[in-house]
């Protein structure tokens, strides 16, 4: 097996981890989170069942439906096993608790906003309100629920916990502040929100009010974001016009720690013992990365 990456982030990689009974196969694969108990959820795009479990070892232990989830995207799963996610083609986003239960859902389910796009991933013309076709909700530390929007939208947008509209920030284009295609983010402790900016080649950083704080280029097509218990960063980029694809390991200040190429991936997750789980959506396939000590 390959070993990538350098200095305290040095990786072992399981190019195929997930296996499942024999027979099946995987759909178009588009999200991955680890829950409390170690368990891997790897979600498919019109399959059936939409989300496949899997333990530590790669082994599938069962499967979950959650409620009116079609074509799902990439996931977010708290401490408390609430899983958060968006149905991309019928505009909502929702959260569920650990038992299944629908908590929140928010948007208005199979309409989305005029925002004048006419192919998916297209410019927008006028940002709309939630949502068309969202990429991704996660919660705030004090319970706010943010999600980007998405493959069809350039915004942002802030929920109460209970899912009332607080707020909305962004426009298309390529400045600070507007978005081409706002593919997933990620909020960390001090609420800061992430977003990457998918084909500006950008995550752009903002606080929990909408105000811009930073930004960091140079990330071709830019996928996915995630952060660990220490807050350290991990992205991957898929990279556009004949860039390699990787994935990089970086500070919150956007200084690099390691990067290494990686097929192109949808989500990238981080669990607690520092491995990495990608998934691999046109190749149907799961990539776990073991964190060598």
């Amino acid at each position: 097996m390959d070993t990538v990456g350098t200095g305290d982030y040095k990786y072992r990689v399981v190019e195929n981890w997930a296996k499942l009974p024999q027979g099946s196969r995987f759909g178009i694969l588009v999200g991955v989170v680890v829950d409390s108990k170690e368990q891997v959820y790897i979600c498919q795009q019109r399959e059936s069942p939409p989300i496949l479990i899997f333990d530590r070892e790669g082994n599938y232990v069962g499967s979950k439906t959650p409620s009116g989830l079609i074509e799902g995207h990439i996931m977010y799963i708290d401490a408390c096993d609430n899983l958060y996610l968006v149905e991309r083609i019928d505009h909502v986003a929702m959260k569920f608790d650990s038992a299944g239960n629908k908590l929140v859902e928010m948007g208005n389910r199979g309409h989305g906003s005029d925002t004048g796009v006419t192919a998916l991933g297209g410019l927008v013309k006028r940002p709309g309100p939630p949502f068309n076709m969202p990429t991704r909700l996660m919660p705030s530390t004090t319970g706010e629920l943010f999600v980007s929007d998405g493959y069809c939208n350039a915004r942002f947008h802030k929920f109460s916990e209970n899912g009332v509209l607080l707020n909305s920030w962004g426009t298309a284009g390529s400045q600070v502040g507007a978005f081409h295609l706002p593919h997933s983010l990620w909020v960390c402790k001090d609420d800061l929100v992430y977003i990457c900016d998918r084909k500006n080649n950008r995550i752009q950083i903002f606080d929990a009010q909408g105000t811009f704080v930073d930004q960091w280029t140079d990330m071709p097509g830019v996928t996915d974001i995630c952060m660990d218990k220490k807050e350290t960063v991990y992205v991957h980029e898929n990279g556009y016009h004949g860039t390699d694809s990787k994935t990089k390991v970086m500070d919150k200040r956007g200084n690099i720690l390691s990067q290494f190429n990686s097929p192109q991936s949808h989500q990238i997750w981080v669990d607690k013992h520092g491995d990495i789980y990608q998934v691999v959506t046109w190749e149907q396939r799961v990539i776990k990365l073991i964190k060598q000590v």
